[in-house]
């Protein structure tokens, strides 16, 4: 087993899920992995989330431990000796310290970002609000309203296919592609009252993904989150 190279906690994870042209996300698949779908749908998702804890190595990175990231992904599937192995690959994920910025992109080759970021969370007699915001140029946002006790994830559903993906793939090279994995307990998910996504997908990801921004999302969901471990990569 590979060895432990990041723990924290992940948590108020706001998922907003696109249903996507399989065509669109072909020029993004590492080598050897191919498209994941849920009742035949490809998706992509756009998620807001904290970190919290974080340790690296096992050691406590001041001013680094507890911070906001934002990314695009979209779910692959990758099948060694074993069997299948379900997984994500991210299309640019968001942060607010260069420093995180050039460990995960010189170690792990992910597209990272730095951009200002901040986040709120509030609670009231009636609902949770969760909000996520970015900016380049301009602030971009995305803000769920929630009951405020979260529910178990009901098998087979979409929330189960969106949150269970336990790999992460990596291109880096035409025929070579970055595994690593993470490992979480089952996450519980809040219902969704209400949302807002005000994003300029075409200035932050790409004109490719401009058309998101008058997309209805499929679906919409806050996960609870949980303590998470990362291991250390390899090679396929």
């Amino acid at each position: 087993m590979a060895r432990v190279f990041l723990t924290a906690e992940w948590r108020k994870l706001a998922m907003a899920n696109y249903i996507v042209d399989p065509a669109l996300l072909q020029r993004y698949l590492p080598y050897k992995t191919e498209l994941d779908q849920w009742n035949n749908a490809c998706y992509v998702s756009l998620v807001g989330f904290m970190f919290i804890n974080t340790r690296l190595l096992g050691f406590r990175i001041p001013f680094h431990s507890t911070f906001e990231e934002v990314n695009l992904r979209f779910y692959v599937r990758y099948r060694d000796a074993a069997g299948w192995k379900r997984g994500v690959v991210f299309i640019k994920e968001i942060v607010p310290k260069r420093a995180l910025t050039f460990v995960a992109n010189s170690i792990y080759k992910e597209n990272y970002e730095t951009m200002p970021m901040m986040h709120r969370w509030e609670t009231n007699d009636h609902n949770l609000t969760v909000e996520y915001r970015w900016k380049l140029k301009e602030w971009n946002s995305l803000e769920v309203q929630c009951d405020r006790e979260a529910i178990t994830i009901a098998e087979g559903s979409e929330e189960e296919f969106i949150t269970e993906h336990y790999w992460g793939y990596t291109s880096v090279g035409e025929q070579r592609t970055s595994e690593y994995g993470v490992e979480h307990p089952r996450w519980k998910v809040y219902p969704v009252q209400d949302y807002a996504i005000h994003v300029g997908f075409g200035n932050v990801y790409g004109s490719q993904f401009e058309f998101l921004k008058n997309e209805t999302p499929a679906s919409v969901f806050l996960a609870e989150g949980s303590e998470i471990i990362v291991r250390q990569g390899s090679k396929i």
